[in-house]
């Protein structure tokens, strides 16, 4: 220990010389004043591991002025044992490292081989399970168990019925005798309903083709918009909000036309007679529309 006694002897000398105090090279170098003592009096046994013994010596060595190497040279004797002793101890604990490493290392090489073996099995056995299913199903007895037949024979009881002459020619007479429905023609003939023209927000329709003139204009289900309808004789019939699928129906049937302006037209659709009518202009683009409908009774 006479060694580090000097040692710790020119660190101290040092120290005084230029005037500094355990406590502020405490504050200097970030080391405990017990160990700083412990350096200057050669007693390591309070420093935690060896290796720190040689870190503190340097950083003490400079805090003060001297050159650590030079220290580190003069007294190669007993510092360099402490930390060849360290030394050791830390490249015990890299060969430690190294031999878990080279375990897990093993461990992660057989692991993909052990999971494409178990996916293997279990194709094998998801194979073998449906094989044997259907093989059981294919076996299974229908019915009891005994073995059954069923003979189809013609019936002489059941025979296509032969067409009765009378009869078809009873109702070949009966259409030539019974009169045609008057209203047949009226209710099968189909309406039209067309673009005529178009000035601005305001497109004209004509409906022709039915003596029938119903109006129905509704909201879009979960809408809602502004409408005004007008009869032929430019009487209101309705003014206000329809909201959530809500509408307005009316029998324009003895008028000759309806005019109906519209707050938002993408949100709203009109029906003639349970015919849809398609804008002409873009709803998106003209929200604001006024449709006008002549009627052409028949």
């Amino acid at each position: 220990m006479l060694a580090l006694t000097e040692l710790g002897g020119r660190l101290r000398a040092a120290r005084e010389e230029k005037g500094i105090s355990l406590d502020q090279l405490q504050s200097m170098t970030k080391i405990q004043k017990k160990y700083l003592s412990g350096i200057e009096e050669g007693d390591y046994s309070q420093i935690p591991g060896k290796f720190y013994v040689r870190a503190f010596i340097k950083q003490y060595a400079e805090a003060v002025g001297l050159s650590a190497d030079e220290l580190f040279e003069e007294y190669k004797n007993e510092i360099p044992a402490a930390y060849e002793d360290d030394l050791s101890e830390q490249l015990s604990r890299v060969q430690t490292r190294r031999t878990v490493s080279a375990r897990t290392s093993k461990i992660a090489e057989l692991l993909p081989k052990i999971l494409i073996g178990v996916a293997i099995v279990a194709v094998l056995f998801l194979i073998w399970y449906f094989f044997s299913k259907n093989v059981d199903t294919g076996k299974q007895p229908a019915g009891n168990g005994k073995d059954q037949s069923v003979d189809i024979k013609e019936s002489d009881e059941i025979k296509t019925p032969e067409p009765n002459p009378d009869k078809k020619e009873k109702a070949e007479s009966k259409e030539e005798n019974d009169p045609q429905d008057p209203n047949e023609d009226t209710e099968n003939a189909e309406q039209e309903l067309a673009m005529d023209n178009v000035s601005g927000n305001v497109t004209a329709y004509n409906l022709s083709g039915t003596d029938k003139f119903e109006l129905k204009v509704s909201a879009a289900a979960s809408g809602e918009t502004w409408v005004k309808i007008l009869d032929g004789n430019n009487q209101e019939l309705f003014q206000g909000m329809l909201q959530n699928g809500a509408s307005q129906s009316f029998d324009l049937s003895d008028q000759n036309s309806a005019y109906i302006i519209i707050g938002r037209a993408f949100e709203t659709d009109i029906h003639v007679n349970d015919q849809k009518l398609e804008y002409e202009l873009d709803p998106v683009q003209h929200v604001t529309q006024e449709i006008s409908i002549k009627f052409d009774k028949e």
